[in-house]
């Protein structure tokens, strides 16, 4: 029975996962090739043989998991676990993170979603934390200059200059110049609407001569069209100069001119401003040509500076982020849509022609496409309504589904806005600076050589640092030495003997026999010897148990 639970245990490993003890088969670790655990041997610098174990400073919580592995075949995601510290953990021991059970890869791919929103919040540039010098350098461009000490005055107000104009939250004259640039953006805007109204325009009118019944001649006064008050002019002036004067600015100190050229709010900006003296060229040089109003309808670009406050606002910079991840949503709800308008326009422009309807709206499809649209879409304006019964079954049928088709993508529209409100809050609130964690060494045992060919090793457990005190001996020191074997002419101890020597005293046996092989030494050149006048060699074995001596007398011997 004995023998049985000896050969049991030789079978069995130890593993020391962050202090705590696993213990398992080896045939179990075999099971999955190529990884950490099939490829344990005791010439490991983790293996302590004190304990007869393996030490492995890492997540013991993870480890479970992947022992777990081993015994079934089935990797399962903790869920009290972060997923890149179960990816990092996974990578050590060799093991494919793709390899995660489908009950648990819902859970796990969770991180990876987190991961892409944080990148795209980063690329953002919500943070209003001040930079550095050394991040200012790098970013700019100047870093050679920066760490020569050699930074010119432009490299040094280049930054702030665009810390000023592009960065409303970096310092209280950035916020003014912030305030200032809404302010013209909102004068912009409401003065091109204003304009349009009838009481904010001015008549043009012209005097006609014209001859009356009589033969004789008068004068008629004829209002031809009108033209917006003066005012406005000068107000589309004062803001268009100081939107060139915020694009040359900009675009100067920028960091990168690539970037901002095809940055899609300045393409919006560019426009908008040169809509503005295109207008100017066309109405000193084209005002007399017919249809020349049509030349003005281009320049209602200029409310696409509204796209501008996406600089002031995180809020704005989260929902047009949002519809960007939603893209696919938002494809799939318009193809849903066209697909249920062309439908339902077909069944209602023949529903309306079975029955007598004198009052028909619908006298061909494309009429009822718009029909459908207003309906699915719930607005409904009531300029167009079915008559008879079957067209009111489709009229029903195309509320009905419209309702069904939009509801469906919305949910997943909010969810992503939440999702980026949620972490752009979350990122706010967090620490700017982070302690620093400096990387650990790991610890070696060191290897001592000996003065005649003998080497010590001494082997502590691993991260207890009791090597560096010689003075505690808890180590367990190994002779790589050959077995010691003290030859003489003569001796009351036969050639080849062996002695058994403590293994406290193998350090001090070692010491003594160098001792006399130096005096053996300086000893052959003189007649008269001494009772140590003996060669010795020393040969030792992996386990240091056990030394061969002989010598001439017992006096020699210890």
């Amino acid at each position: 029975m004995t023998m049985n639970i000896n050969m049991d245990s030789d079978h069995r490993v130890v593993l020391n996962v962050g202090g705590i003890r696993h213990e398992t088969y080896k045939a179990t670790l075999k099971k999955i090739p190529a990884t950490r655990l099939s490829r344990l041997t005791e010439a490991l610098a983790n293996y302590d043989p004190i304990l007869n174990e393996y030490f492995f400073d890492r997540h013991p919580g993870v480890f479970a998991q992947v022992l777990n592995y081993y015994r079934t075949g089935k990797l399962h995601y903790p869920t009290d676990v972060c997923g890149p510290l179960f990816e990092e953990e996974l990578e050590f021991w060799g093991l494919d993170s793709n390899q995660v059970e489908p009950c648990c890869w819902m859970t796990y791919t969770q991180h990876r979603d987190t991961q892409e929103t944080l990148a795209v919040l980063e690329r953002l540039d919500l943070d209003t934390e001040k930079p550095t010098e050394e991040e200012l350098a790098r970013k700019f461009g100047y870093e050679d200059d920066y760490y020569k000490g050699t930074v010119s005055w432009w490299q040094h107000m280049k930054p702030q200059i665009w810390s000023l104009f592009d960065e409303p939250y970096s310092s209280n004259a950035a916020k003014i110049i912030g305030v200032i640039s809404v302010f013209f953006i909102c004068v912009s805007i409401l003065s091109f609407c204003l304009k349009t109204h009838p009481d904010m325009r001015v008549p043009v009118i012209r005097n006609h001569t014209v001859k009356t019944a009589n033969g004789s001649t008068a004068w008629v006064l004829d209002k031809s069209h009108t033209n917006a008050h003066v005012a406005f002019f000068y107000i589309e002036c004062v803001c268009n100069a100081w939107f060139t004067l915020e694009i040359l600015v900009r675009f100067i100190s920028s960091p990168h001119k690539c970037e901002f050229i095809t940055s899609s709010v300045n393409i919006i900006d560019y426009i908008a401003t040169l809509s503005f003296f295109v207008d100017l060229i066309l109405q000193r040089f084209a005002s007399h040509l017919e249809n020349a109003d049509i030349l003005e309808f281009f320049s209602i670009i200029r409310i696409m500076r509204l796209f501008k406050l996406t600089r002031h606002s995180s809020g704005l910079k989260i929902l047009v982020q949002t519809f960007r991840a939603s893209a696919k949503e938002l494809t799939l709800l318009v193809f849903f849509l066209v697909l249920g308008i062309v439908i339902f326009a077909s069944l209602v422009y023949y529903a309306e022609r079975i029955q007598t309807n004198p009052h028909n709206d619908f006298n061909s499809i494309p009429l009822g496409l718009w029909w459908a649209l207003v309906t699915m879409t719930t607005v409904g304006y009531g300029d167009m309504a079915p008559k008879t019964y079957i067209g009111m079954f489709v009229g029903a049928l195309c509320a009905l589904g419209g309702v069904l088709t939009i509801a469906l993508p919305v949910p997943v529209i909010v969810s992503n806005f939440t999702m980026y409100y949620s972490h752009t809050q979350a990122r706010a609130k967090l620490p700017k600076k982070r302690r620093r964690v400096l990387p650990v060494e790991q610890l070696r045992a060191p290897r001592v050589a000996g003065p005649i060919g003998a080497s010590i090793v001494a082997m502590c457990p691993r991260n207890v640092g009791l090597h560096s005190n010689p003075a505690l001996a808890m180590c367990k020191p190994t002779f790589e030495v050959r077995p010691p074997t003290i030859s003489s002419n003569s001796g009351n101890v036969s050639v080849g003997q062996q002695v058994l020597i403590p293994r406290d005293a193998a350090v001090k046996l070692n010491l003594n026999i160098n001792s006399s092989s130096n005096n053996n030494n300086n000893n052959n050149n003189n007649s008269s010897t001494t009772n140590n006048n003996h060669t010795v060699s020393v040969n030792g074995n992996a386990t240091g148990n056990s030394v061969s001596a002989a010598t001439g007398n017992a006096n020699n011997t210890k």
